[in-house]
C-alpha cells in the first residue's frame, strides 16, 4: 500500500490529451501509475513517455466484458481517473446507432464496471473522478450521444458515491480547454470566446489537473459536478 504523499494512481484513457497530463502529474511527483489504451504498443510507449513508475495497460473500456481481466493485475488504488473518451458526431436527424451504443457503453456501463472492479481494491481514503463534459449543459448540432452520456455522469457519481462508499466519487465537466489537441490551433476563435468570458480566458490542461488533485485529496468532497470552463456557461 502506497502512502498518502504517493498514491497510487490508475488512469483509464490516459494515452493522450487530459488523460496523459493527469498521468504525468502524479509520476512527477513519484506516485506509482498505470494508465490504459486500447492498443498494448501504443500504451507501453506512452507509459514510457510518462516515465517514473508508470506502467500501461491495453484496455477498451466499450468492452465492459473485459475490464475486470484486464485490471486483475492491479492491486491496489487510491485515486482512479475515467478520462476515456471519443469524439463523436451523432445527430438526432441522422442519428448512428452503433456509434451511439459505443459511447454509451464506454462511458456509463464501462466507467461502472471499472469503479464495480476495483472497489475491493480501493481503501476508506481512496477517490475516482470521472469525466463528464459541458455538451450536457451547452449541446451543439451532432453532440446528441455526447450531451446524453456526459449528462448521465452527472448522476452515475452519486449513485456510486452511495453505493460504493466509503470510496469518493466526484465529476469534472470541462468546457473548452484553450491548450486542448482539439482547440490549441484555433486561436482566433479561441481569442474570440476568451473576450467574453469574464476573467477573459477559457480554462486550460493544467486547471483541470489541478482540479483533479482537488478532487482526489479533499475528503470533504463527494458526489459533485465541478464545472471547469473559466466561466465560459455564463456567456
Amino acid at each position: 500500500m502506497t502512502t498518502p504523499n504517493k498514491p497510487s494512481v490508475l488512469v483509464i484513457g490516459g494515452t493522450g490529451g487530459i488523460g496523459f497530463a493527469i498521468a504525468k502529474f502524479y509520476a512527477d511527483r513519484g506516485s506509482k501509475v498505470v494508465i490504459t489504451g486500447r492498443d498494448a504498443e501504443r500504451t507501453a510507449g506512452v507509459a514510457k513517455e510518462v516515465g517514473g513508475d508508470t506502467r500501461g495497460i491495453a484496455l477498451d473500456v466499450a468492452e465492459p466484458e473485459r475490464v475486470e481481466e484486464a485490471l486483475k493485475s492491479i492491486e491496489h488504488i487510491d485515486y482512479l481517473a475515467l478520462v476515456a473518451v471519443e469524439r463523436d458526431y451523432n445527430s438526432a436527424r441522422e442519428y448512428d446507432i452503433a456509434r451511439a451504443r459505443r459511447i454509451v457503453t464506454m462511458k456509463l456501463i464501462g466507467y461502472t464496471e471499472v469503479a464495480h472492479s476495483l472497489y475491493p481494491r480501493m481503501g476508506a481514503g481512496a477517490s475516482a473522478v470521472l469525466f463528464g463534459g459541458l455538451a450536457s449543459e451547452r449541446p451543439y448540432p451532432g453532440s446528441t450521444s455526447i450531451t446524453t452520456v456526459n449528462g448521465a455522469v452527472s448522476s452515475l457519481i452519486r449513485t456510486l458515491a452511495v453505493e460504493l462508499a466509503p470510496v469518493r466519487f466526484n465529476a469534472i465537466h470541462p468546457g473548452i480547454i484553450s491548450d486542448s489537441p482539439a482547440w490549441r490551433d484555433k486561436t482566433d476563435a479561441i481569442k474570440n470566446i476568451e473576450k467574453r468570458t469574464p476573467g477573459g480566458r477559457l480554462a486550460t490542461t493544467g486547471d483541470v489537473v489541478h482540479s483533479v488533485d482537488f478532487l482526489f485529496t479533499n475528503r470533504g468532497v463527494n458526489g459533485i459536478n465541478l464545472v471547469i470552463d473559466g466561466g465560459w456557461l455564463l456567456t
